[in-house]
């Protein structure tokens, strides 16, 4: 026997929500994707800055070996291992935005979808999927295991 078409029960919008209610849980959800890249671009941030950092230890040999010791000294001692704002290396940035405006805003998305729809994630989309998918075509099914 096949699985019913349409999306699973973790999709599927609970009586009552209105329309409405699904568009701002979608648009609250877009949102918090978003800020997902954002992070991710702190981490690159964090990450491509810390290797520039550690080449700086090559070229400071580099410009010793060829005979440049006030660029070196000004290098080493000016930018080597500088914070990048006052105070903050990349990693406290990093740990600054995990710990406030992304772990609040995870919490608001997250209390908004328990007080609304049971917790249930990506409706908006899930809804979506359903108008413009192909019912019955190969590659349009509902689900994994689905019959189209």
């Amino acid at each position: 026997m096949g699985h019913v078409d349409g999306p699973d029960e973790a999709h599927r919008r609970p009586a009552g929500v209105s329309d409405d209610t699904v568009a701002a849980l979608g648009k609250l959800s877009e949102a918090l994707e978003t800020v997902e890249r954002v992070r991710g671009h702190l981490y690159s941030l964090h990450q491509l800055v810390g290797h520039a950092d550690l080449m700086l230890d090559d070229a400071v040999e580099l410009f010793r070996k060829a005979g440049h010791e006030a660029i070196a000294d000004r290098i080493g001692r000016d930018l080597l291992g500088r914070n990048v704002i006052a105070g903050r290396w990349t990693f406290q940035i990093v740990e600054d935005f995990d710990d406030g405006y992304y772990a609040l805003f995870r919490e608001l998305d997250r209390q908004a979808r328990d007080e609304l729809v049971d917790g249930r994630r990506h409706l908006y989309e899930a809804e979506m999927k359903e108008r413009r998918r192909t019912r019955g075509w190969p590659g349009h099914e509902a689900r994994p295991g689905a019959d189209g």
